[in-house]
């Protein structure tokens, strides 16, 4: 297959959506497939381009067998809800000449990928006139979740952005999100049960495993034998982060409780300055891929606070690495939601900005190691059923190369008719 990916993050970003949608294409170039991807130059998450690239510039690079356009883009040092909109409107202006210059390379399958829903547009008219077939895979409902969390308030700016999210569903020829319950959204939204495809965050499961590595605990002068409570990953407007600093202070007295607080986001200086003072905080930056799976190893618990008006709008990509881990989860969730019922099955569920029922539910199961590692042990089982790397993208090779014969039976159809 020509497969052109539409997507405004990707590596050398290794955290959030662009780790996925890279660890797809390159799966698939592997697998012989011809890759390409429009995308912007790595900023996530810490919201600045990174070293060695430009926002202003087109560039032209090929990583692990992917031909790779990056476009210009605006990033906001400070992300607010209008700034947020610039920032995907400067993405899909930019890359509007990259993706009709693919013309004549005439991809089989265009995959968009939501965030942002701005270029739909352009990739269903792309998709039209040069037959390509057309695939949305939403890993963040944007529209939902920018009202939901307060981003953007204005009424005419939710109109428009229903009516351009109510036109894309209808014409995708494949539509496919990360949960079931934002597959179940999705069909509330009036997608037909045909057009949808379930495709998880996939988690390499040899790379990351139960494993038991004091690296971290070393390098930050952490015992042997003190519990420690892991975050890991984006510090944004999703993750309710004030829990982090309220959490780990009500427990400042439990001395052989320590917390990791890695990643970057536009919300870390705000935790840092709450925690401030606390000598069982320790904060890191981003880990790389190669040591992330040691710092997973360094967590006895791994928390993942969400803010209630997120739920089930977005399920956080960091999860899959923690259950892999084989470490229990601490998640702050409503009951009914789909990270609470998943996490039920595998760690602890507090209600969302509840300070103190997350300190508790920390300081209880730090002093019960037997069920840390039964809740760890079903974590692990429950993320080899369902979200094995191999297996997942098997079958998505399995839909796009369906998808693309069912277009060539299409278009033979129509040859047909016309003929006749």
């Amino acid at each position: 297959m020509k497969l052109l990916l539409y997507c405004l993050n990707y590596a050398p970003e290794i955290t959030g959506i662009g780790k996925y949608t890279t660890e797809q294409a390159e799966w698939l170039a592997a697998r012989g497939h011809d890759v390409r991807v429009i995308t912007g130059p790595p900023y996530y998450p810490a919201w600045r381009v990174a070293s060695g690239y430009s926002g202003w510039q087109y560039r032209r690079e090929t990583l692990n067998g992917v031909r790779i356009y990056r476009t210009p883009l605006w990033v906001p040092q400070r992300p607010s809800g209008l700034k947020r909109l610039i920032h995907l409107a400067s993405f899909a202006a930019s890359s509007l000449p990259v993706l009709w210059s693919q013309w004549t390379w005439r991809p089989d399958v265009l995959m968009l990928v939501e965030p942002p829903l701005a270029c739909a547009p352009a990739a269903l008219l792309f998709g039209r006139w040069r037959q390509a077939a057309t695939w949305l895979h939403i890993q963040d409902y944007e529209v939902d979740a920018a009202f939901a969390l307060g981003l953007l308030k204005h009424p005419a700016l939710k109109w428009l952005a229903t009516r351009l999210e109510q036109g894309a569903l209808a014409r995708f020829d494949r539509i496919s999100t990360i949960s079931q319950a934002m597959l179940a959204r999705a069909r509330q939204k009036g997608v037909p049960p045909s057009r949808l495809v379930m495709l998880p965050n996939a988690v390499d499961l040899r790379a990351i495993r139960p494993l038991a590595d004091h690296k971290y605990r070393e390098m930050l002068g952490i015992a042997p034998d003190a519990v420690v409570a892991l975050y890991s990953g984006n510090m944004g407007a999703k993750q309710g982060l004030e829990l982090l600093a309220e959490s780990a202070r009500l427990l400042a007295g439990h001395r052989h409780i320590h917390f990791i607080y890695c990643g970057d986001g536009a919300g870390r200086a705000d935790l840092a300055d709450r925690c401030e003072g606390l000598q069982r905080v320790h904060f890191l930056p981003l880990q790389s891929a190669r040591r992330f799976p040691a710092l997973l190893a360094s967590a006895d618990i791994h928390l993942m606070p969400q803010r209630a008006d997120a739920a089930d709008l977005v399920l956080p990509s960091k999860l899959t690495g923690m259950l892999a881990s084989g470490r229990p989860v601490i998640a702050t969730a409503h009951a009914g939601t789909e990270l609470a019922t998943l996490v039920a099955q595998c760690g602890v569920v507090v209600p969302p900005g509840d300070a103190p029922a997350l300190a508790h539910a920390i300081a209880t199961l730090a002093e019960q190691p037997v069920r840390r590692g039964m809740l760890g042990a079903a974590g692990r089982a429950w993320a080899e059923r369902h979200l094995d790397r191999e297996a997942v993208f098997l079958d998505l090779e399995s839909t796009l190369l369906q998808l693309v014969l069912e277009r060539s039976r299409d278009e033979a159809a129509a040859a047909g008719i016309g003929n006749d």
